[in-house]
């Protein structure tokens, strides 16, 4: 059984629970890397990644490399003397890194590859509909998560269930499927299954503004998944308009109502209370929203404040 000397790189919270729990199973880890600081927020102060806070507070070797091809970042990382090295939510490695350990580098993603390979795998898995996703545990090759896969588990995505709320039960399953890997590895147990290719596999682009904005000319259960799959973060979005005046609104939480109407699609029926908006084949009815300027808040909440006309509507 070889002694595993562990190099841990990633950035965001899911990270962090996962090198939480590798500590906790009493692995070492020799050193940790993780993004630069950058400023951030109204004020741009300087911030911390998630990862960087933790290393901090568990007195773990950080390296923080602007350039991973960087002769001086490739010394000190040699230095460490690691045999492995995890990624988890980090960026593309470069050959000269992911080769340097003996035991290979292997990489945390948060679905069942091949499937939702890409950036914002947690999220499209929902706002494509899934009843199910998972983890997998793969060797780092050239490419965005192609290697040849170690493990992986799956779970059921709920029906009311957002990103959040999934990020949070795959990071335990992530943190699982991590230390059974670290086990097959310790004991050279590891059998591997090579990705196969097919015009079916589903990408998890990136998110941006434009795939974030709501189409309410789609079916309404297609709008309530783009609603769950992007909430809390970064939310799904839509312009509301009343009386010459036009809302960039954030939706964080809906429900849908399934039935026929005459109203056309995407104008505002509200009451003292609700809200709906029509779509083609039904309503949304809007729970929770953020206005420009103003915090997050249950449409009871905002209809308080706010009466809307009835030529009131989304787009």
């Amino acid at each position: 059984m070889e002694k595993l000397r562990i190099v841990f790189m990633g950035t965001p919270e899911f990270a962090v629970g996962i090198l939480d729990t590798i500590i906790k199973n009493n692995f070492e880890v020799v050193g940790v890397i993780t993004a630069a600081d950058k400023p951030a927020g109204r004020g741009q102060k300087i911030k911390y990644s998630a990862v960087k806070e933790f290393a901090l507070a568990n007195n773990l070797t950080l390296l923080q490399p602007t350039n991973l091809k960087d002769e001086t970042f490739l010394s000190e990382l040699k230095t460490l003397n690691a045999n492995l090295q995890i990624v988890v939510a980090f960026r593309m490695l470069p050959k000269v890194v992911w080769e340097m350990p003996s035991l290979g580098t292997f990489n945390l993603h948060a679905s069942v590859l091949p499937n939702y390979r890409g950036a914002a795998p947690i999220n499209w898995a929902i706002i494509n509909g899934e009843s199910k996703t998972g983890v997998t545990t793969f060797f780092i090759d050239d490419k965005i998560d192609t290697g040849a896969m170690i493990l992986s588990s799956e779970i059921e995505i709920g029906d009311t269930e957002n990103a959040g709320q999934l990020h949070d039960r795959l990071m335990d399953l992530g943190s699982k499927t991590v230390i059974d890997t670290l086990k097959l590895i310790e004991k050279g147990n590891v059998t591997t299954v090579i990705q196969t290719e097919n015009s079916a596999i589903k990408t998890a682009y990136k998110l941006n503004k434009e795939n974030c904005k709501i189409d309410w000319t789609n079916p309404a259960s297609e709008i309530n998944n783009l609603i769950r799959g992007l909430s809390p973060y970064p939310a799904a979005w839509c312009f509301f308009e009343d009386k010459n005046e036009d809302w960039n609104v954030k939706i964080y939480e809906a429900t849908v109502i399934l039935e026929d109407h005459s109203f056309s699609v995407g104008q505002l029926i509200c009451t003292k209370k609700e809200m709906k908006i029509a779509v083609t084949n039904g309503f949304i009815q809007v729970l929770n929203l953020q206005f420009p300027g103003k915090k997050r808040m249950t449409t009871a909440e905002l209809l308080n404040g706010i009466s809307f006309s009835e030529n009131a509507k989304a787009y």
